[in-house]
């Protein structure tokens, strides 16, 4: 036996299950889903900055949304016409001026589209003293209409800390992983951040499983029918470890 035994620091435990109705496997991080973290923006968030800096409240905001594609841009632009100055501190600057800008270039070398900025931060971020309430205007105009702020956002600002990466094999079957949000999946920038939430106990401070507390974000991510599945595996009573390899009883 050795003597120094390896430590793994990051070591998860994964859950996997075939689509019933596509070729599909799904796998999801479930140390990750597990566990009780919770967004703690307002409340500890040291934001992603190469210093903490939890006084500016900025959170993930201080490069802006980097928007997935057209119809990302387009759902945002529906809502971005709700928007009033008293949800909106930047508001007069948004209707002169537009609220996006042109980022770095993507793998077509084409430039990417990213809300822009104000005062090295999203134009969408109210700050500390906004009468309207500090944090994303498009999430507290949400709310003030009763409505979800997923619905209302760019699609990553509601998806971090989670990802869901889809790959293929030879054979045109398709593996779906949910896991964390990590610094690498911010591209090379993502090593300069001082604090990562999902790195450190900060975050870890919630009252009920995240898959409990991100059920809808989760949901429209991999689909209320697999999220069922998901949390059946997840709250069966006793795990029974499958054989490898499984075999079928013929009748």
């Amino acid at each position: 036996m050795s003597e120094n035994p390896v430590v793994h620091e990051d070591l998860h435990e994964w859950i996997s299950f075939d689509d019933p109705d596509e070729h599909r496997t799904w796998v999801f991080d479930a140390t990750f889903l597990r566990s009780n973290y919770r967004c703690i923006y307002g409340c500890g968030c040291k934001g992603i900055l190469d210093q903490p800096t939890p006084e500016l409240e900025q959170g993930c905001c201080s490069y802006g949304a980097h928007f997935v594609d057209a119809e990302d841009l387009a759902t945002v632009d529906t809502f971005v016409s709700r928007l009033q100055p008293e949800h909106m501190q930047f508001h007069a600057d948004m209707v002169e001026h537009g609220y996006t800008m042109a980022g770095e270039l993507d793998d077509e070398g084409e430039p990417t589209i990213v809300s822009r900025l104000v005062d090295d931060a999203c134009i969408f971020l109210n700050r500390p003293g906004f009468d309207g309430g500090v944090g994303c205007a498009l999430h507290i105009a949400a709310e003030a209409e009763g409505e979800r702020p997923l619905d209302w956002k760019p699609q990553v600002c509601w998806q971090v800390p989670l990802r869901l990466e889809h790959s293929e094999d030879e054979s045109g079957h398709v593996t779906s992983r949910l896991r964390e949000w990590k610094r690498r999946d911010w591209g090379e920038g993502g090593q300069d951040f001082s604090w990562w939430c999902t790195e450190t106990p900060d975050a870890f401070v919630g009252g009920e499983p995240y898959y409990v507390s991100a059920r809808d974000e989760i949901s429209e991510l991999v689909g209320s029918h697999i999220y069922d599945l998901m949390v059946a595996v997840f709250e069966r009573p006793t795990a029974v470890p499958v054989p490898h390899p499984a075999l079928r009883v013929r009748d």
